[in-house]
């Protein structure tokens, strides 16, 4: 039988692309595997050698580090981006650079297809695929005694499936990757400085070292962060489809570069932008890339008012880390003037009292009538 077309396959040497490459393979097609380099612990010559071995044709491997940190990672920092009050999307961030690699090797070696809908129902589950990898003979390190799923990245680990799917249970003792554990942390609390130019990140300085490399100071961060047990969550959240599932997630340096940058807009950036921000942007932002929509016009509209709202995001924050924790020890900046020492004092008069008059006077026109209106109802807002 003669070849059939060239696939363009995502390829991680994990459990499912390995099972999906020998099917493909069997299924007579021409595989090129394509891996992204998104800062994931690996050993990229053992995934090269296995790619080939199972039958590929070639494997290419992308380094997408920086752009992934300085397009995706820091621009979630600047939106404050989190999936339901919780989630910092470490995978979420990850697809568009992966996408965008992915399509431009598939271009250069010639591939005709990147989905094929007849594999779609293939295989039904994990313990299907690990069945497959027994018969087929390709090595994998997921057991059905211990089937999580797990997606890394410079930015988190994630881990679902298997056995995580009883919501009642703790994750398994020795699950996380990128954090050590909070209760064995050191004793002795770390302080850290992160610098913010326009809401990015620039530099990172601690204990008479600095980074300012965006590799660099994420991974310092990264390293930092997962000593002293930064960023563990543990949630049950909605997905796109409808359904609900549970996801454990470590993110160190993702974790204190947002409250970093959280706390510096309180100093430097406008009341009523923040708002607006806070309840247009970042919702919608967020809620845009965890749904995997961003090469769509709204992401690209969006992101263009959170550009805007960053402009004067610039300054200094302290943190210290200890034990799972990350508290503000103090933030300045020495270009923005909004905060004003003795006006916020409590020992200075700022303003003339009878200012007030007027200003109770114009609020209380509509909700005097509010009040006359529940009395009419029988509801009296003075009682309890």
């Amino acid at each position: 039988m003669a070849p059939k077309q060239k696939i363009c396959l995502a390829y991680s040497g994990g459990l499912d692309t390995s099972c999906i490459l020998k099917y493909l393979l069997e299924a007579q097609y021409t595989v090129v595997c394509f891996l992204a380099n998104v800062g994931q612990e690996e050993d990229w010559e053992a995934v090269r050698e296995k790619a080939i071995k199972i039958g590929a044709e070639k494997l290419i491997v992308r380094d997408l580090r920086k752009e992934f940190i300085e397009e995706l990672c820091f621009r979630a920092v600047q939106c404050n981006a989190q999936y339901e009050g919780r989630y910092l999307l470490g995978t979420s961030l990850a697809r568009p650079v992966i996408a965008r690699a992915q399509v431009q090797v598939a271009k250069e070696e010639g591939c005709e297809i990147w989905r094929e809908p007849e594999f779609f129902g293939r295989f039904q589950g994990r313990n299907d695929l690990l069945d497959y990898a027994e018969k087929m003979g390709i090595p994998v390190t997921s057991t059905k005694a211990k089937p999580y799923s797990m997606d890394d990245n410079i930015a988190h680990c994630s881990y679902e499936s298997g056995q995580l799917e009883d919501v009642s249970r703790p994750p398994p003792d020795g699950m996380w990757t990128r954090t050590d554990d909070p209760l064995t942390a050191p004793n002795t609390p770390q302080e850290i400085t992160v610098r913010f130019e326009k809401g990015l990140p620039v530099k990172v300085s601690s204990e008479g070292k600095e980074w300012t490399d965006s590799l660099d100071l994420f991974s310092a961060l990264n390293a930092i962060g997962k000593k002293h047990g930064i960023g563990r969550i543990d949630i049950v959240e909605n997905r796109f489809i409808g359904i609900k599932s549970r996801g454990c997630y470590d993110s160190p340096a993702m974790t204190i570069l947002r409250w970093a940058h959280l706390d510096l807009e309180g100093l430097v950036l406008d009341g009523r932008v923040r708002s607006l921000r806070d309840q247009f942007v970042t919702h919608t932002w967020t809620e845009i890339l965890y749904n995997g929509l961003y090469f769509s016009p709204e992401r690209e509209f969006v992101e263009n008012s959170l550009l805007f709202s960053q402009q004067r995001v610039n300054g200094e924050v302290k943190i210290r880390l200890y034990k799972g924790n990350c508290d503000i020890m103090g933030r300045s900046s020495e270009t923005e003037k909004l905060y004003d020492e003795s006006e916020s004092s409590m020992d200075v008069l700022n303003f003339d009292p009878v200012d007030t008059t007027g200003f109770i006077h114009i609020n209380a026109i509509r909700l005097k009538k509010y009040g006359l209106a529940k009395l009419e109802e029988g509801n009296d807002l003075a009682k309890a």
